[in-house]
């Protein structure tokens, strides 16, 4: 097991690298504005989840798809994401919500993304063990609430309506329980082989109430990746509670705000 001093080695190496990279960013030329945005949930959801953010953007003109992430493993995950990226037509804005931070990191270096938007979301580096960075912050409320059968988990009641959907109005978030889609062991023993916010324009929108993902460890993430970030007073579901704010955020991202 690491401890804490060589972790806090790994981290500065990391640090050194990360500043490397924005140097080797600073110089990309400019990107056209993009189109094309494509969305990715995490564990407790579904792809209906972004449904108040792409209304918002469709009405701006842009073309969006909300890939439904199997929940079954890393690599499934990576790879329906891919199938989704390969389909779009131009510059397109990756998003990501949660665990599906995951994916951006992984399948981020996909030739048609012009950028990434985390939503309060894990952003790992290259091989790092998300859940070892994690634990050197004070771990969230809705931890407790993961309740599994067998191989499958999924979040409690209690502990979605409060410390997942917290700032939504309860009938809402009574409806979000509903429909939540479990997830396989196996989704959380992946780690990241790549880290595309190393080469790609990075954005991050904090969730200040988040009781789901430390906000103290996604501003440490936000700021490794030198992400244009953003600070929403809201739960983990800022996509829902604030979907104006994720959508203008978006919008940067898109060279379109």
């Amino acid at each position: 097991m690491m401890n804490r001093r060589d972790f806090s080695r790994t981290i500065g190496l990391g640090m050194v690298a990360a500043a490397a990279s924005r140097g080797a960013r600073a110089a990309t030329p400019a990107q056209p504005p993009a189109r094309n945005v494509v969305f990715v949930h995490g564990l407790f959801a579904d792809g209906s989840c972004w449904t108040e953010v792409i209304e918002r953007l469709q009405a701006k003109g842009l073309n969006c798809t909300s890939v439904q992430n199997p929940l079954t493993s890393l690599p499934d995950a990576v790879a329906a994401a891919r199938r989704v990226l390969d389909r779009q037509d131009g510059p397109t804005v990756f998003v990501g919500h949660s665990f599906s931070g995951m994916i951006l990191t992984e399948a981020g270096d996909h030739p048609n993304v012009a950028s990434l938007v985390y939503v309060a979301a894990r952003a790992p580096d290259a091989g790092e063990d998300y859940a070892a960075l994690a634990k050197t912050y004070p771990t969230p409320p809705a931890t407790a609430g993961i309740v599994f059968d067998g191989d499958e988990g999924r979040l409690s009641r209690e502990a979605f309506l409060r410390d997942f959907a917290g700032d939504l109005p309860a009938d809402k978030a009574e409806v979000l329980y509903a429909v939540q889609q479990p997830f396989m062991k196996a989704l959380l023993t992946g780690k990241t082989t790549r880290a595309a916010w190393r080469s790609k324009p990075s954005f991050y929108a904090v969730s200040t109430q988040d009781r789901t993902i430390n906000p103290e460890l996604q501003r440490f993430m936000a700021k490794r990746m030198n992400a244009k970030t953003i600070e929403i007073e809201a739960s983990h579901l800022s996509l829902i509670s604030q979907p104006d704010i994720v959508a203008k955020l978006i919008l940067d991202a898109a060279g379109q705000a």
